[in-house]
């Protein structure tokens, strides 16, 4: 076990969604923390309740600068790499996009390597797995990638593999299911699923399915995926190792939607199915089995609770459910 207690650590991409969570957990347990962050999809919101902090140091900077990355890995001793850009991004920006998540990674991983880092613990996706050929899905079911992003993080996944074989820097790749609560993204082409459908929602506007709804997803709440990132650094077994984070569930979009509409509670929000997304998985469902038993970890916060946590969010945002809805795209690809 490697406690991560008083260690230095830096969080790319940490004033993002699952990031901003990753650093509370980690200033909460007494870590020291850097993040970098270029702001793209990160906002100083996420962390500005840390900036007092003389634990906490924010370096705005690009995952793809070399004198960045070089700056931000110095006196560093454990990395979480979540910096990415996302899934509907790549849809138009498909160079950018693989810049970002696999050459960004590239870098990273050497700059840790000459810190000489513990740890070195890579967010990767499971949309690497493209749609379920089998369910539910453990790490060994085949890698089919829909999307430039989804071919990117495993473009990603394979160079943290090859620093672990070939310098034998201590990687674990952690595969997170789909994630969402607080601070998820509503707007422009990193909006998903939950919190666009609760902002339109709140607003009395139709919630959008792309295709039939029947595709399915695998939900944690990003409080979950924040301990089990953590979980996985702490755990010295996990190195090497490519493991998935889950809840082992599914439910359909259809479902989901007209779940929000329920639990929103606003009589004019309808469900409206339109043309289907490209490259939109059809069904992902996790079998978390190897990671829940290595490293102890298990979903605290039942699937309807994290829902209610995440409407509460977007109900009580300071920028009002109105003006958040300017920033919702709608069709964001």
């Amino acid at each position: 076990m490697i406690r991560l207690n008083h260690r230095h650590c830096l969080v790319t991409g940490g004033a993002g969604f699952i990031g901003s969570h990753l650093v509370d957990r980690l200033l909460a347990n007494g870590c020291k923390v850097r993040v970098l962050d270029n702001l793209s999809n990160g906002k100083t919101a996420n962390l500005a309740h840390h900036f007092a902090n003389p634990n906490f140091e924010f370096s705005q900077g690009s995952i793809t600068d070399p004198c960045d990355v070089e700056e931000a890995t110095q006196d560093i001793q454990v990395v979480f790499h979540l910096a990415c850009l996302g899934v509907r991004h790549s849809l138009a920006h498909p160079f950018e996009n693989h810049r970002v998540n696999a050459e960004g990674t590239l870098l990273l991983l050497a700059a840790a390597r000459r810190a000489k880092v513990l740890r070195f613990v890579h967010c990767s996706s499971s949309e690497v797995y493209g749609s379920a050929q089998h369910v539910p899905m453990a790490e060994t079911h085949p890698t089919h990638p829909c999307t430039v992003y989804g071919a990117s993080k495993l473009a990603g996944e394979a160079y943290a593999r090859a620093y672990h074989l070939t310098y034998g820097l201590p990687t674990v790749i952690v595969r997170p299911f789909n994630t969402y609560g607080p601070r998820s993204h509503h707007e422009g082409d990193a909006g998903e699923m939950i919190p666009k459908s609760i902002v339109r929602a709140l607003n009395g506007k139709e919630i959008l399915v792309f295709g039939d709804g029947l595709q399915t997803r695998d939900f944690t709440f990003v409080e979950d995926t924040a301990a089990g990132l953590v979980a996985a650094a702490e755990c010295e077994a996990t190195t090497g190792l490519t493991l998935n984070i889950g809840c082992n569930f599914e439910i359909s979009i259809k479902d989901l939607a007209e779940k929000l509409v329920a639990m929103v509670g606003n009589a004019a929000a309808t469900v409206r199915f339109t043309p289907a997304r490209p490259g939109d998985v059809s069904r992902l469902y996790a079998d978390p089995s190897a990671f829940m038993g290595m490293c102890d970890w298990r979903p605290a916060t039942a699937f309807e609770a994290g829902l209610e946590k995440t409407i509460a969010y977007f109900r009580e945002h300071p920028s009002g459910p109105a003006s958040l809805l300017q920033s919702e795209a709608g069709r964001n690809w």
